[in-house]
């Protein structure tokens, strides 16, 4: 029985629904991940699903007793207290009574005795709400999640920020755990960090992430917003944009014969005298409709169209240092740190939150002098700056001038381009570009920034975290382009498969103010930094023809019903395998979530009995041959 279904649900604010008659359900045990496009709705269902807000039309179901937690994307910037309350506000009034008596007692521990009364007003209200089970679950919560009660919550970085206010989401033990970018502002600690206490708790979840190695490793369904519909694919993610793109042909052919049509109703509608003599008013009315469904057809969102500018070539030497040392207060950051960077380096920093990858980029960059040791710049260098707080930007003022910066257009190129224009390229209408940047989303803020940094040009670019908040789309067309960009690169970011696809060499903080370079990316560090491993012995396949002599191999200890099952199994696994790529094909058809629900849930269900016996015949198979 599902967790959550929604049926027919519909909401819209201004302009097209954001969902309009979307039908899903969500069942015990799946960890589905939520994609679209930023503006598509994604948030809004999550908060729907939540009870935050209610549908237009159509209704929520959930199962008897159904508890839901939401982790939001933004942390909150009021969080206040410490960890202890913060996490036990999560219960609600009982979480906050036991919140204000917990803080009370501090109080009277600390000699203000005047809370006598208080804490025995308290006391009393604890008992009468059942609620001193909550001091246990607040404190079984926090030791699974490796937090400090009395630790200030102001006073932590963002990823453990976001640690306490999951932590908050799960001790009221949802049935059903809702994310929104969980893993933005977080290092790669962290993020992994994450990923294995979900796959070890066995938490269900709907989640929203760009973070594409958090979404291959967690879902086990993908669900895609897209123009208000809601559509399903039970496969990983790559096999997901396969299907994906077919679908978009096949739409796209299906348009294309529904405007020939239209235009040739069309024409036999304006050919006068000779029309009205012959006329069907039956053809008539059936023109009619074609326009109304013409009107109603939702087009895809454009793709953004990014484009960088580069400045005149740099001299082949962009950055030298050379023993540095430095230290941010008393805190030591940097220690006989060297590094050379050449023209056309794509240089990836990481390290833990607060260890200092943005103050090593000041550095670098000659906005701060370090204590000891020297950086030396090249000649001709045009530096562009993405800062990952949004500094550059003008809260209160528009888009237009945000970029403009009073002008009505760019110069990209050595050309002139109206500034309406150019934002449109980076998918702000005309009515978002007048408006005040404070109402912008945080995707659309790091769309902006890039929209302002790009319209200068430049041959060092300098990107402090560009990821968060970006959809897969946008986030893979920028990777293309600095993949293309022939100048310099320095890009702090704890998106692994973007390092991976991005950058020639890493710098990584490994402790004690210690940096050291390793050439490649994300994966390539983790390779090298590691003691060599002997490569793992192959598989065994099962031989097509057995030795003919005894002595080629031992004897084997199989019985003989388990030799007649291993035989067995390769065509059984074939079978299996040909049973789910056909029910893939069905499911990936247009129409197959027109259907009615209790064909959609029967197909579904055979897929994961399938996907299941598949896993056991793998397993089996491996159990055999290793016996035999």
């Amino acid at each position: 029985m599902p967790l959550v279904a929604l049926q027919d649900v519909s909401i819209r604010f201004r302009g097209p629904a954001v969902l309009d008659g979307v039908s899903f359900q969500i069942d015990p045990g799946e960890r589905v991940a939520l994609l679209g496009r930023n503006g598509e709705g994604k948030s809004t269902l999550l908060r729907l699903v939540h009870r935050e807000v209610d549908p237009d039309h159509g209704e929520i179901v959930y199962g008897q007793g159904i508890r839901t937690g939401l982790l939001a994307q933004q942390v909150p910037q009021d969080l206040a207290g410490n960890v202890f309350d913060a996490v036990a506000a999560g219960l609600g009034e009982r979480g906050r009574l036991l919140a204000d008596f917990h803080h009370a007692s501090h109080q009277f521990a600390a000699g203000d005795h005047s809370l006598r009364r208080r804490l025995d007003e308290l006391q009393r209200a604890l008992d009468a709400a059942g609620a001193w089970q909550v001091q246990k679950e607040v404190e079984q919560v926090l030791v699974r999640m490796g937090l400090d009660p009395e630790a200030e919550v102001a006073a932590l970085s963002a990823g453990m920020k976001r640690r306490v206010l999951l932590a908050g989401a799960l001790v009221s033990h949802p049935d059903l755990l809702l994310l929104d970018e969980p893993t933005n502002h977080l290092d790669i600690d962290s993020i992994r960090w994450l990923e294995e206490f979900f796959l070890r708790e066995g938490c269900t979840l709907l989640f929203v992430t760009h973070d594409r190695v958090f979404l291959k490793k967690l879902a086990t369904r993908i669900a895609e917003l897209d123009r208000g519909r809601l559509s399903s694919w039970t496969c990983g993610y790559e096999t997901f944009l396969e299907r994906k793109e077919a679908a978009l042909e096949t739409e796209a052919r299906q348009d294309a014969l529904f405007d020939k049509r239209l235009a040739q109703e069309e024409a036999w509608i304006r050919q006068g005298i000779k029309a009205r003599r012959t006329r069907n008013e039956g053809r008539v009315r059936a023109l009619e409709q074609l326009r109304e469904q013409r009107r109603n057809r939702r087009e895809r969102q454009g793709v953004a169209r990014i484009q960088l500018q580069e400045a005149e070539r740099s001299g082949r030497l962009v950055i030298e240092a050379r023993g540095i040392h430095h230290r941010f207060g008393v805190k030591q950051v940097l220690r006989d740190f060297s590094t050379l960077i050449m023209r056309g380096d794509r240089v990836g920093i990481l390290g833990p939150n607060g260890s200092g990858k943005t103050t090593l980029l000041r550095l670098l960059l000659g906005e701060l002098t370090p204590d000891q040791g020297s950086v030396r710049h090249g000649t001709r260098l045009e530096v562009a700056y993405f800062d990952q707080l949004h500094a550059q930007l003008d809260e209160e003022a528009s888009v237009v001038d945000n970029v403009g910066r009073g002008s009505p257009s760019v110069v990209l190129d050595g050309r002139k381009r109206h500034i309406l224009g150019y934002l449109q390229d980076f998918l702000f209408t005309p009515e978002q570009s007048r408006g005040p940047v404070k109402y912008l989303s945080g995707g659309e803020r790091n769309r902006l920034l890039l929209a302002r940094l790009f319209a200068r040009p430049s041959n060092v670019l300098v990107m402090d975290e560009p990821t968060n908040d970006l959809d897969i789309e946008t986030l893979e067309l920028l990777e293309g382009r600095l993949l293309e960009y022939s100048g310099t690169l320095l890009l702090v970011s704890h998106d692994r498969e973007f390092l991976n696809n991005v950058v020639t060499s890493t710098l990584v903080f490994e402790g004690d103010a210690q940096v050291k370079e390793y050439a490649g990316g994300y994966d390539d560090w983790l390779r090298q930094r590691k003691p060599a491993e002997p490569a793992a012995p192959e598989p065994r396949k099962p031989a097509a023809n057995p030795p003919a002599s005894p002595a080629a191999r031992p004897a084997s200890r199989l019985k003989f019903a388990e030799r007649r099952e291993l035989e067995a199994l390769p065509a059984k696994i074939e079978d299996f395998e040909s049973r789910l790529a056909q029910i893939h094909e069905e499911i990936a058809l247009p129409g197959f979530y027109q259907q009615d629900r209790e064909t959609i849930v029967r197909a579904n269900e055979q897929l994961r009995d399938l996907e299941q016996e598949l896993a056991d015949a793998y397993a089996r198979w491996e159990e055999l041959e290793a016996k035999g």
